[in-house]
């Protein structure tokens, strides 16, 4: 894994927000895939972990991305987690992973994945968390695999055009997009020549 990705270990990653500016909006839920490779050097998804997230205080939350999230802040069983101990969570099983292949990053993997990485970055940035495995700009986005392999941009329309199948119903949860963003990026990578 380490020759392949220059010393990178591919991570999917997905977060629930309560809008769309990291430095305004809250971070609601996360969930990060690490990229496994079996011996004949093919990859495959991880195990999956992920976390709900207490808002920060002082942060917004848009009531339309609740809206398109379903997420219901005050629901009993969403046994949710401080920013830091969620980031610790997630973070936990990449370093483990980092560890297994040799890797000195991870690299995030994501649908529109500076997104994802701009939440990731500012939450670290509240906390002052000083572990952060993930190089701080650089990622691998799957709206441009994507494209490229299926002609194919959004997530639903990409997975499906892979085989993957698609369930609306699931789609918007941190789990559900992660890990159909972790099978699409292993499709398109494995059927990539290797270097």
């Amino acid at each position: 894994m380490a020759t392949r990705f220059r010393g990178f270990l591919p991570v999917a990653v997905d977060v629930e927000t309560g809008g769309f500016d990291s430095g305004r909006h809250a971070l609601l839920e996360i969930a990060a895939v690490p990229i496994e490779m079996d011996e004949t050097g093919l990859l495959y998804p991880g195990q999956t972990a992920s976390a709900h997230v207490v808002p920060a205080e002082g942060l917004e939350i848009d009531p339309k991305s609740l809206e398109i999230t379903g997420i219901i802040l005050d629901h009993p069983f969403r046994l949710a987690k401080v920013e830091r101990d969620a980031l610790d969570h997630i973070f936990a099983p990449i370093r483990v992973a980092m560890k297994k292949y040799g890797c000195q990053r991870a690299i995030l993997v994501g649908h529109n994945a500076h997104f994802d990485l701009g939440f990731v970055n500012a939450a670290v940035n509240r906390t002052g968390h000083k572990r952060n495995p993930f190089h701080p700009f650089s990622v691998f986005d799957t709206v441009t695999l994507g494209g490229i392999a299926y002609g194919q941009t959004v997530l639903a329309r990409a997975a499906t055009a892979a085989g993957l199948g698609w369930d609306a119903d699931e789609a918007h949860s941190a789990v559900y997009d992660t890990e159909q963003t972790a099978k699409l990026f292993c499709k398109v990578a494995n059927s990539w020549p290797r270097p």
